[in-house]
């Protein structure tokens, strides 16, 4: 019996036995005075080489980056923005200007003070250039004006919503020290990157490469009292298995976003010394992907890509292999959006094994030799259980059309490289994160002129100038109701021309020792800075 079929018979089981057993992770403890100290072991399974924010956006980074380097801004326990650098700020009527009121008293971890010059050479710098997500956001930003050292003006060129802005900066806002990187010629390459120095609640300690990451208090940090933790351990564990027994044996208190097997999930969420649950990550919803190289001829034919689709059995795959906690997606914006999603009207590719076989003939690429019609690569990202099942689903699927498909696996920084930066691949898949407005995260996957390199953005040598027109004028529109017709045409659009599927919807499951307390109090909790998590004895 292979791997898929094992996962298969127990799937529909093991997601309901999460789904019975979740518990409340914010259960009242009554009369309970946080506790200074302890260490908190975090389970990292997938090392991305790269730890700071400000110059790359992913839950991988932000699981470290967001406890050492803070933001302007994050959301609050209602998913509402609330200050952390800033304090407050206010948008022009013609929305080309907005500014920020930043906190004072604030130093980095050196020493030297935080001010409004560290703001605009992180904006103009690797927020516009360099950070996947935020280079498509800032696209016309012309300046940032420092008046003072407490005030920061972002100027631009069209439009920028206020409330997009505010929802983008808790993942696209963190800020970096100028003082360490203005005298880099490549920012990408700066050493500060593996060894951060912030303004957050824990300061960087050491890194060892696939073994662990520590950060200790931060004794000057500039909100009361925080944080109670000694220490923050990253332990690096590959193996899914290995990681769930750690955390039975104590060794880690918290596997994030989806990082155990789930089995595993399941057996632990009967445990009362855990607690399993999909809270604190509403800010972070996913989609699984396909995407497709279009440097590859068979590829670049629109009937080939739709064929695949076709190709596939969704529901099938769902029902057997993700239970209760994925259903079938609609395209890029996913239905927790209620401010954007354009509703199921859109062009969908349902399972139809004959249509996908006509239309590949169709495109002239009729089977050959033993009924092979080509071959692919597909590389898997490292993240989850699930990607790689749906790799292999993917692979057993196109076989049966007459596509041989190769999987070949990477770790996490492989992973970024080969498929971002090398496009060494015919198909790739992993999760598209979806973060509370399309600008965010979504609409990068779909714009060209993305910075090569970038993760998780357009690197597909695809472009459409239609679909670029339609994204930079709903990211500028002011008008929320104008705006949604916008993102409504643009998912109807890359549906229709399906340079990226995205067939499956999803939320993140967290796993956590229940001896943690004000853990998963906000919508996107394992990327925040943890400045209030504390430890019962």
């Amino acid at each position: 019996m292979t791997r898929l079929e094992m996962t298969r018979r127990t799937a529909l089981l093991t997601s309901a036995a999460i789904a019975a057993n979740v518990a409340n992770p914010l259960r009242a403890f009554a009369q309970e005075t946080p506790r200074k100290g302890g260490v908190f072991n975090v389970h990292y399974g997938a090392e991305q080489r790269q730890l700071n924010p400000s110059i790359q956006a992913s839950t991988g980074v932000y699981i470290i980056g967001g406890k050492i380097q803070e933001a302007l801004v994050d959301l609050d326990a209602n998913g509402q923005p609330v200050g952390v650098l800033a304090e407050s700020w206010e948008s022009t009527p013609d929305g080309k200007t907005i500014t920020f009121k930043l906190r004072k008293g604030v130093t980095w971890h050196d020493g030297k003070p935080f001010t409004s010059a560290d703001v605009q050479f992180t904006a103009m710098n690797m927020w516009k250039k360099i950070l996947n997500y935020g280079s498509t956001l800032q696209l016309f930003l012309t300046a940032v004006e420092t008046p003072d050292a407490q005030t920061a003006i972002f100027k631009y060129e069209r439009p920028m919503p206020l409330g997009l802005l505010l929802r983008a900066l808790p993942d696209l806002g963190y800020i970096s020290a100028k003082h360490l990187y203005e005298s880099s010629s490549d920012i990408r390459q700066n050493p500060t990157n593996l060894a951060p120095v912030g303004t957050g609640p824990f300061k960087f300690v050491k890194y060892e490469r696939g073994q662990y990451i520590i950060a200790e208090r931060n004794e000057n940090y500039w909100r009361p009292n925080a944080p109670y933790l000694d220490r923050i351990v990253w332990k690096v564990v590959t193996d899914r298995a290995a990681a769930a027994a750690q955390m039975e044996a104590g060794d880690i208190q918290y596997s994030p976003f989806t990082g155990l097997t789930i089995s595993d999930t399941a057996r632990l969420s009967k445990d009362k010394r855990f607690i399993v649950s999909t809270k604190g990550n509403e800010g972070n919803a996913r989609t699984n992907t396909i995407e497709f190289n279009f440097r590859r001829k068979e590829l670049a034919d629109i009937r080939v890509r739709r064929a695949i689709a076709h190709a596939i059995n969704v529901p099938f795959f769902i029902e057997n292999f993700l239970g209760d906690f994925a259903k079938l997606g609609t395209g890029p914006i996913p239905s927790v959006s209620t401010d954007f999603y354009p509703g199921p009207d859109t062009p969908q590719y349902p399972y139809d094994k004959k249509k996908a076989i006509a239309l590949l003939d169709e495109a002239g690429f009729k089977p050959g030799a033993g009924g092979t019609r080509f071959s692919l690569r597909l590389l898997p990202a490292p993240w989850g259980e699930d990607i790689s099942l749906w790799a292999t689903f993917i692979q057993q699927s196109l076989g049966e059309v007459g596509i041989p498909v190769e999987i070949v696996r990477n770790d996490g920084g492989g992973f970024l490289k080969q498929v971002y930066d090398d496009h060494a691949f015919d198909l790739s898949t992993g999760w598209h994160q979806y973060r509370n407005d399309p600008a965010v995260s979504t609409t990068v996957w779909y714009r060209s002129g993305q910075p090569k390199g970038a993760p998780w953005t357009n690197q597909w040598d695809w472009k459409n100038e239609a679909i670029d027109k339609v994204i930079d004028d709903a990211a500028t529109e002011i008008d929320p109701v104008k705006r949604k017709a916008l993102y409504a045409t643009f998912v109807k659009e890359a549906n229709t021309e399906l340079p990226v599927w995205m067939p499956i919807e999803q939320i993140f499951v967290t796993v956590i020792n229940a001896k943690a307390r004000n853990h998963s109090n906000t919508p996107r909790w394992g990327s925040s800075s943890w400045h209030d998590l504390w430890l019962s004895a």
